[in-house]
């Protein structure tokens, strides 16, 4: 009995350990979300208090959208750096509700197998690949689109790049080869 006694304690104490453990990272994995938005909580943010948009253009079916869900976007220094220098938004490219921007009503165009959103369409200038990101100005200006699956350290220069506005000086390719 008296041999038993310690290794229950010990037994005890690591699951207590354990259970605080799992509930502090929880927290500390829900601070290090990004914080989307959705098109019009972004655009109202960016008229009142004027920053960059990321738009991350996605489609329930896509396995690369769901890829970056798990893997790009929830690392720290992505997170760290969608947070404090964009407004994130996560756009359904076949999502059925309207959507009013600049004076203009967007609707769902049921086309094809599936369809797309119009506001999706214009901001891809119809190039309908998925994931695509487009980055915006503070005007709502459209910089670029850039298409395609980003492993983390491709999509922190990318960041990098739009919020330093290195393309007014030349290519994204320029800025990675160091001739900027």
């Amino acid at each position: 009995m008296k041999k038993v006694l310690p290794i229950v304690i010990l037994i005890l104490s690591v699951a207590a350990f354990m259970a605080f453990r799992s509930s502090d990272q929880g927290q500390s994995k829900e601070a290090e979300k990004v914080q989307w938005y959705t098109w019009e909580e972004a655009i109202e943010l960016s008229d009142k208090e004027p920053k960059k948009l990321f738009i991350d253009m996605y489609t329930d079916w896509c396995g690369w959208c769901k890829r970056m869900d798990a893997t790009t976007f929830t690392d720290p220094k992505v997170v760290q750096m969608l947070n404090n220098d964009f407004y994130a938004v996560k756009f359904n490219a076949e999502q059925k509700e309207p959507v009013a921007y600049k004076g203009h009503t967007f609707t769902f165009i049921d086309s094809g197998r599936r369809g797309v959103h119009e506001l999706a369409y214009s901001l891809l200038e119809g190039r309908l690949g998925y994931p695509s990101y487009v980055y915006m100005d503070e005007q709502q200006k459209r910089i670029t689109i850039s298409p395609g699956y980003k492993p983390v350290d491709k999509m922190v220069k990318e960041l990098e790049f739009i919020k330093g506005e290195h393309y007014k000086k030349g290519s994204f390719q320029d800025y990675l080869d160091g001739d900027q």
